[in-house]
């Protein structure tokens, strides 16, 4: 992304607001992913095989509980698929082009409204991997986010994000979603505005503080306005779930074959529930649940930052290079202390233009914890905060970013990422609401617990209403459908996982006994092998089927 300037805004600071909640990005953060060849022990449980898929029903969407929320039908089962209204849209036939060494690449369009079919457009990129042997169908990957690229996400990592048995198996489709990547992409501030974003603090307590972050918060929302105009209130999760149902018809494909991570499960889950009819085979990794508020979700990633980093606290206590001292409770005790120190007074980094402040102290720590890979480096750049260092903290921060060597962020992420939120979650911003919040908040995670609190702000003075109300989903009549989760996940708490398998009707668990984010392709050839056989060969795991 570049910057551009917004000079009508005088330069003034966009960084006094919380995180919505924290990204739900799958991948490595920090460490490589490692093809895991689809060998490895079975988890535990009796597997089935299930029979074939049945041609779908000439109409799709047979009891989505949110039929067609996204179409302003207000829950029936009106299919576009089958109305001529929306035909231009099914019947098109996209025009690929090369667009690496094994990867082709088109453009996709769907309405900007999906309740106003004859209004504006906008064009959905998407790449495509071919399978190295006979493909039994595409599979659409989605890395979460929401705002991750899926573009990037197949076409630059495809070999590390899946194995070799399922890259013979299937075509490989990324795409992006709308406002995201190179899909018309929400890009409301210049590089210098989001690392000011990134980097500011702010004290909501008080009521000049919260005032301010308010302030801030609407001085956002009307340039990511300026910016996206109408698509703006239209970036929501369900409108993306159409919109993949629009893909799926591009690309032939009778069913959606699907594997989605993290933010792409609360994508996929919703899919399933608008078009049950037509789900394949799809593994839900690292799963939100649907049903959860903005206040439950800040509370489940908090709790499970919090176990994450108690993890890899009493795990570095084991080794003899960890740079913390003394019990389990003193080597917690002193990572906060360097959230507190960067408060008070921000570390040095080697660049005097960014010190490393609490926030980005938060983004660093979290990143690392995303991956137990990164721990070694995680040790390192604690070693160095404590003796009043913060350049390994800083660097850790900005992988999280996406943030280039020459300032520049490789995407659009951290912005679209407030703008879907704002419309999938309502917010309660009273006052003392969010106070009550903030001490449950600071009662599960003491460590990270401030960072996360008031991020009702930015939500309740967005300029575009919420469209989406939490709910359970059901994909009443959809195949059997996997959910993965892990039991240290400190993004997406294990119990979501547990939840969403519950919801759905043909829900299905596999349960990761590990640490951090995702399972598939951590590095656990039970998962990798687990997952390649449900999607290549339909065999589905037992109940309660744990990989260790």
């Amino acid at each position: 992304m570049t910057g551009k300037g917004h000079s009508d805004r005088g330069g003034r600071l966009l960084g006094r607001l919380r995180p919505v909640v924290a990204l739900l990005l799958a991948g490595a953060v920090v460490a490589g992913c490692t093809d895991a060849g689809g060998h490895g022990q079975d988890p535990s449980g009796a597997p089935t095989t299930l029979p074939p898929l049945p041609p779908p029903a000439a109409d799709g969407a047979t009891g989505g509980t949110g039929a067609d929320a996204g179409a302003g039908e207000g829950g029936s089962t009106h299919d576009p698929a089958t109305d001529p209204a929306y035909a231009r849209f099914y019947d098109q036939e996209p025009a690929w082009e090369d667009c690496g060494p094994v990867t082709e690449c088109t453009a996709v369009t769907v309405p900007v409204d999906w309740a106003d079919p004859d209004g504006e457009t906008l064009d959905l990129a998407v790449v495509r991997r071919r399978a190295d042997r006979d493909a039994v169908g595409a599979l659409f990957m989605n890395p979460g986010g929401p705002g991750a690229s899926g573009v990037e996400y197949v076409g630059d990592h495809g070999d590390l994000v899946t194995t070799r048995d399922l890259r013979d198996a299937y075509d490989l489709v990324g795409f992006d979603p709308r406002g995201v990547g190179a899909s018309e992409p929400v890009d409301c501030l210049d590089d210098a505005e989001l690392d000011a974003f990134l980097a500011a603090e702010a004290d909501p307590t008080t009521p000049e503080g919260l005032a301010a972050m308010r302030a801030d918060a609407e001085e956002l929302g009307r340039a990511c306005a300026a910016d996206a105009g109408e698509l703006l209130g239209h970036v929501d999760t369900v409108s993306a779930a159409r919109d993949l149902d629009v893909l799926r018809a591009a690309l032939d494909q009778e069913r959606l074959h699907y594997l989605g991570k993290s933010y792409g499960t609360l994508l996929g889950a919703t899919y399933a529930d608008l078009y049950p009819g037509r789900v394949g085979r799809m593994v839900l990794d690292g799963a939100l649940d649907p049903a959860q508020s903005f206040t439950d979700v800040s509370i489940g990633q908090a709790e499970g930052m919090e176990r994450a980093l108690r993890a890899y606290a009493e795990d570095c206590g084991n080794r003899s290079d960890c740079p913390l001292r003394g019990d389990l409770d003193e080597r917690l005790d002193q990572v906060r202390q360097v959230l507190e120190d960067a408060e008070q007074q921000p570390l040095r980094t080697g660049d005097p233009q960014r010190p490393l402040t609490a926030s980005l102290a938060f983004y660093g720590l979290i990143a690392a914890l995303y991956d137990r890979a990164s721990w070694p480096v995680l040790d390192q750049a604690l070693g160095q905060a404590l003796a009043g260092d913060g350049a390994g903290l800083l660097a850790l921060a900005d992988v999280y970013a996406g943030r280039e060597e020459d300032g520049s962020y490789g995407s659009n992420l951290l912005e679209v990422f407030n703008a879907v939120n704002c419309l999938d979650y309502p917010v309660d911003a009273d006052p003392e609401s969010m106070a009550a919040t903030a001490q449950r908040l600071e009662e599960v995670s003491p460590t990270f617990g401030e960072a996360l609190a008031y991020g009702e702000v930015l939500c309740d003075a967005w300029p575009v209403e919420a469209v989406r109300e939490p709910a359970p989903v059901h994909a009443s009549g959809a195949p059997p459908i996997l959910v993965v989760g892990t039991t240290g996940d400190p993004a997406t708490p294990h119990a979501w996982a547990v939840a969403l398998a519950e919801q759905l009707d043909s829900g299905r668990l596999l349960t990761y006994e590990g640490e951090g984010h995702t399972a598939y392709m951590r590095g656990s050839a039970c998962v990798d092998r687990t997952v390649d056989r449900y999607l290549v060969d339909g065999v589905l795991p037992g109940e309660g089927a744990t990989c260790g």
